[in-house]
């Protein structure tokens, strides 16, 4: 074998188109691009464009409607928290809380707490402190003996001077109307 014998093995060196170099080459002019416009510039591509037919994310239905500023809770029925302790995997002793519903599986990570549904029944004399308690459920666990403490509160948007907004002042209105009516909140 001579020096000059020698060379990579087949495919193992590609060689690169090189653009740009006169009309003959293929390659020259726009380099393999087309003409103008934005695919012909680099680093650029026209995401969901089809040609000028109508894209598929326009010929799908929209549906729904996302409130940024709904409550997000997560929701523990009743049943679901007597099996929990049935199974020993809450202490009864102990105060029951969001953190201790987390640890042990029953509510999911969200903005604004628990809220405790009242589907199934509850014999477990149970402290449980979560953001919302439904009626039916706040009746089960203080029938069952035990006490349901909440801690939400909605938050206040208030204007540019700290005030509260108009639909702030609409709904405590409401609401001393419903009191003065019903003698009761």
């Amino acid at each position: 074998m001579k020096l000059n014998e020698i060379s990579n093995n087949p495919g193992a060196h590609k060689h690169k188109h090189k653009v740009g170099r006169g009309s003959s080459s293929g390659l020259g002019k726009t380099s393999g691009r087309g003409v103008k416009g934005a695919k012909a510039r680099t680093g650029t591509k026209v995401y969901g464009f089809e040609g000028g037919q109508m894209p598929l994310h326009m010929r799908m239905p929209k549906r729904g409607f996302n409130n940024i500023f709904g409550n997000d809770f997560s929701e523990v029925n009743l049943n679901r928290l007597q099996k929990a302790i049935d199974e020993k995997r809450l202490k009864i002793d102990a105060k029951i809380t969001h953190d201790v519903l987390r640890k042990a599986g029953l509510a999911h990570k969200s903005r604004d707490g628990v809220r405790l549904l009242g589907k199934g029944t509850m014999t477990a004399k149970i402290d449980i402190e979560v953001a919302g308690v439904s009626a039916g459920a706040r009746a089960a666990v203080e029938k069952a003996g035990g006490s349901v403490t909440t801690t939400f509160t909605k938050t206040v948007y208030r204007n540019k001077k700290g005030e509260p907004g108009k639909r702030q002042k609409r709904r405590s209105d409401a609401e001393a109307q419903r009191v003065s009516r019903n003698g009761h909140a």
